[in-house]
């Protein structure tokens, strides 16, 4: 690894960002999801869901049980989990593929409800999320490893955060937010040298930004 660029060879030669070390579905989720931009609204609401049951632990133990978490929740589809009851909650409690902390389940299940809010305002959350994407002013001009390390929150994830939390959303702290904006391609965070920095770039570049209807 280069400790000044925080990048890391893998086994094809290629330099990547250091956090996957090598792993190798941290590695295909590094390579094929991270920042790569999203616009499907059930795939954002899963993410912020999972940023928020993250809290405490690592994104791979997330990761790890991310298909266990779609299956106890519906695929995160809100407008199923808005409805769900005491009996849910009890059920996923019970769910040993997930995390089993009853906060989190409960904010996820309010969450549902405030998101079917925010697609009747805004025609869709993509549209509200999108809106809020950073601009070029916003951004440091080189993405290092001193600047992710030194920006785990930026001021669009605090105001995103405080709007949420006025909403009723829970779990969703500007440091969970900014989380969330970097995996789902709000901002080009792979580092400077990273084989998947320009390819992404160029996804954000052809996007069409969905706009509130």
């Amino acid at each position: 690894m280069s400790e000044t660029a925080g990048l890391i060879a893998g086994d094809d030669g290629r330099d990547r960002c250091f956090w996957h070390g090598n792993l190798p579905d941290y590695l295909r989720y590094h390579d094929e999801e991270w920042g790569r931009p999203v616009t499907d609204d059930f795939r954002l609401f899963e993410k912020l869901c999972l940023e928020g049951f993250q809290s405490g632990l690592s994104w791979l133990t997330i990761l790890r049980k991310r298909e266990n978490f779609r299956a106890g929740f519906d695929g995160f589809d809100f407008h199923k989990v808005a409805h769900y009851d005491q009996s849910d909650v009890e059920r996923l409690l019970a769910d040993a593929g997930i995390i089993r902390h009853r906060g989190k389940i409960e904010a996820a299940i309010n969450n549902a409800a405030r998101a079917i809010e925010m697609e009747a305002e805004f025609g869709s959350l993509a549209a509200y999320f999108w809106a809020h994407e950073p601009g070029p002013e916003d951004r440091p001009a080189v993405v290092d490893l001193e600047t992710l390390r030194a920006n785990p929150t930026t001021p669009v994830s605090v105001k995103i955060s405080k709007d949420l939390k006025k909403r009723g959303w829970k779990f969703v702290g500007p440091t969970t937010v900014y989380a969330f904006m970097q995996a789902m391609g709000l901002v080009n965070d792979h580092l400077e040298g990273c084989c998947c920095r320009d390819e992404v770039e160029r996804l954000r570049a052809a996007l069409k930004r969905p706009v509130a209807s």
